[in-house]
């Protein structure tokens, strides 16, 4: 789950901002009756559930949030969204930490 803590708020109005990313499918299967998937994050892999994309296969685009795949996009809005964020820093640390090694 990608969050940040939004700037400007006393510690008493701290609001947490949850992102979703783009990711490409690399691996689908079923999982206690979920269709899950194994969605890559630029050189990051994590599992992600795909129920709420069952047209989305192997190779497709999906937005990711808080571990659910949440719609399709094509490879060029993935990629423009994914360079769009990491150019805002939004994505380095949170990867690190939040994210498996592939």
């Amino acid at each position: 789950m990608l969050c940040r803590r939004a700037s400007g708020l006393s510690t008493r109005e701290i609001r947490t901002v949850c992102l979703a990313i783009p990711g490409k499918i690399v691996a689908t299967e079923m999982q206690g009756g979920l269709l899950m998937g194994r969605v890559q994050f630029g050189g990051i892999t994590r599992e992600t559930c795909l129920d709420f994309v069952p047209e989305a296969s192997v190779g497709d685009y999906v937005i990711v949030h808080v571990g659910f795949a949440i719609g399709r996009v094509d490879r060029e809005e993935a990629e423009r969204s994914y360079e769009l964020l990491e150019s805002m820093g939004l994505l380095e640390s949170e990867l690190e930490s939040d994210f498996e090694p592939s």
